[in-house]
């Protein structure tokens, strides 16, 4: 029988929501799959040499991600003893990390509250609000 898995969406700056589940998953006996998404919309209208750079800052960026948000926070869970695995992605964060519980088969999401306070996130929500709506798994939202 496979393990439990958790589903943290990660955005790397606030470590509470990953605390939070790695002490759920220990209580649980449950494994963490962390999701680091970085918003990227694709442009359609852009020429064969801008396409190029972007695709060159894509590279970056996500090897910047590896190496500060998700390779120290796999190696904390490690060392605690917690069974933990972590991926990037790009693209829309709700919909990313949707798929993700689902390839995972995943029992719970964590997700950590947005700190937006503007008339963009008042308007169009939030990530975590956009998860606690369209997941068909509960998600938890850690302040």
């Amino acid at each position: 029988m496979a393990k439990t898995c958790f589903v943290v969406a990660y955005e790397g700056d606030d470590r509470d929501v990953v605390d939070f589940a790695a002490e759920r998953a220990r209580c649980e006996g449950a494994r963490l799959h962390l999701v680091h998404v970085l918003e990227w919309s694709p442009y359609k209208f852009l020429t064969p040499q801008e396409l190029e750079e972007r695709h060159k800052r894509r590279k970056m960026e996500m090897a910047r991600a590896e190496t500060a948000v998700m390779a120290p926070a796999l190696a904390d869970l490690r060392a605690a003893g917690v069974e933990a695995e972590g991926e990037i992605l790009y693209g829309s964060v709700v919909e990313q990390i949707l798929g993700v519980a689902k390839e995972q088969g995943a029992a719970m999401i964590f997700v950590g509250r947005s700190g937006g306070t503007g008339i963009g996130t008042r308007v169009f929500g939030s990530a975590s609000i956009g998860l606690a709506q369209a997941a068909p798994i509960p998600t938890v939202i850690v302040p």
